[in-house]
């Protein structure tokens, strides 16, 4: 018998290898719009996970809006170009995990229109039973709105049942406030020490290591 009933992944920095574009994208919105930031790399990097209007909620309204909009205009089409790798192994513990017999969803803090560029290119869609994006509940991570959402789709009513896979605080925090497991990604680009010391129920360390958990396995 399987340990879960129900795997959720983020999708940047977890399935996908786009934080090196979100970055990019977000310094080039600031370069388009106000010509330039004083913000640090740290500071963008830890809104990474969060909805665009948390990223830019100091700038008032009229500003943010202009930024959000800057900000999905180049990163769309640069998604578009495919410049964004699957990580190595993911395809592989998908497929395992789906031949479990265990459902398999996506949560993001992403839009639909955006998510889907590259749930398409990278043919993801076809392992997973549901998707969840920012537009589905009120209340996005750290909160666990989108994850109760996810298992409420998918018939799971035991969140203890669930076990979310992430890169990011924002993940482990609306993994926690949905009262399921979290798996942390050894490859995140995220700085490790501080996402270690709030206690991830698991680190991934490598890719094959995933479908062992939701056995309750050894690799």
């Amino acid at each position: 018998m399987n340990k879960y009933d129900l795997v959720l992944y983020d999708l940047d920095g977890t399935l996908q290898d786009s934080v090196p574009l979100i970055m990019e994208s977000l310094k080039a919105t600031y370069d388009i719009v106000l010509g330039g930031t004083d913000r640090t790399d740290a500071d963008l990097m830890s809104y990474i996970g969060k909805p665009l209007t948390d990223t830019f909620r100091m700038h008032d309204e009229k500003t943010q809006e202009r930024l959000i909009e800057e900000y999905l205009a180049y990163n769309c089409a640069k998604m578009k170009e495919n410049v964004i790798p699957i990580f190595p192994g993911v395809y592989d513990f998908l497929s395992k995990i789906r031949s479990l017999g265990v459902k398999q969803g996506i949560v993001t803090s992403k839009l639909e229109s955006s998510a889907m560029i590259t749930i398409d290119l990278l043919e993801l869609g076809k392992y997973f039973d549901d998707m969840v994006f920012r537009e589905a509940t009120e209340r996005a991570k750290p909160f666990g709105d989108p994850l109760v959402e996810a298992a409420r789709r998918l018939g799971i009513t035991d969140m203890k049942k669930v076990l979310y896979v992430g890169d990011a605080l924002p993940d482990l925090l609306s993994a926690r406030d949905a009262g399921c497991d979290f798996a942390l990604v050894g490859w995140t680009k995220m700085p490790k020490e501080e996402l270690m010391a709030a206690n991830p129920t698991y680190l991934v360390d490598v890719p094959e290591c995933l479908p062992c958990i939701i056995e309750g396995t050894e690799l």
